[in-house]
């Protein structure tokens, strides 16, 4: 199995429900959060079974980052077959 990325665009409103998402998917390795500028805010790094109760400083954390701009640039390794790929979205 190889890994490979993908960028989402959010808005700061959507910050943390998109990366809830992203969780609940289950192949994912890593979530960088960066501002517009292109500087990394936040590197979350995901186990298996890193769910509940123990990631709730970092969603908590996300909600104050969200609150600082409009919009996020969310790079996502995933593990798994594929190529990288950029996925625009808007949440």
């Amino acid at each position: 199995m190889t890994n490979h990325t993908e960028e989402h665009r959010v808005s700061g409103e959507g910050l943390v429900a998109k990366v809830k998402e992203l969780i609940h998917e289950g192949n994912v390795r890593r979530i960088i959060v960066k501002n517009d500028e292109g500087r990394t805010l936040l590197e979350i790094p995901l186990t298996v079974g890193v769910v509940g109760a123990v990631f709730l400083p970092v969603l908590v954390a996300l909600g104050a980052i969200a609150a600082l701009a409009k919009s996020y640039t969310l790079v996502v390794e995933k593990q798994g077959e594929g190529e990288g790929e950029v996925v625009g979205t808007r949440g």
